[in-house]
């Protein structure tokens, strides 16, 4: 037997995803989202309100980063998504987090977190949501396996679980994309 939950945003897992902007001063900023996720080879689309400081910044240098979220760094993290910036100047002190500019976009790469996907502003949908290009994606050596490329292990990923509002430690290999499907072919 099922349960009918209604119309709720539970889908899993769900990125945590810390966006970082600058503003009008070159002061870095960041925030925690959800809504976000991959919408073409190179694009990522982010579901934001225009009241938040990202939005404004994201529309005035045209260029944001996306760092995935950590099981390490979850109490900065989730501050960072609870702490407005139109109310907090510096995030980024508060969090003890270092700031490092893109050398591909005018935004700040956080150096805790060892994935960044560095973008440029594409679009606003007409429905709000910001599409970015992804022009780069950075990666700590630290979180890199022995073929050189990002070992989702050794990133430490964290998912949002919106039912139940926890944080999820992801990592287990289940199985190989694209090749164990051919089993029953």
């Amino acid at each position: 037997m099922r349960k009918n939950f209604g119309a709720q945003p539970l889908l899993y897992p769900q990125p945590v995803l810390i966006i970082g902007t600058y503003d009008e001063k070159e002061t870095p900023n960041l925030m925690n989202a959800a809504w976000g996720g991959i919408s073409d080879g190179n694009e990522i689309s982010l579901s934001l309100t225009e009241t938040h400081k990202t939005y404004k910044n994201i529309l005035l240098k045209k260029a944001f980063t996306v760092s995935v979220a950590t099981a390490k760094y979850v109490v900065e993290e989730d501050y960072v998504g609870i702490a407005s910036g139109n109310k907090v100047e510096n995030k980024f002190e508060k969090t003890g987090f270092h700031a490092e500019k893109s050398d591909f976009v005018d935004a700040p790469i956080v150096k805790e977190l060892p994935v960044t996907l560095e973008c440029t502003l594409k679009k606003i949908n007409e429905d709000g949501i910001v599409v970015g290009e992804i022009v780069n994606v950075s990666a700590d050596e630290s979180v890199l396996g022995e073929n050189g490329k990002i070992d989702v292990n050794k990133v430490d990923a964290i998912s949002y679980d919106p039912s139940n509002h926890y944080y999820v430690r992801l990592g287990e290999i289940v199985g190989k994309a694209f090749s164990d499907g051919k089993k029953l072919m």
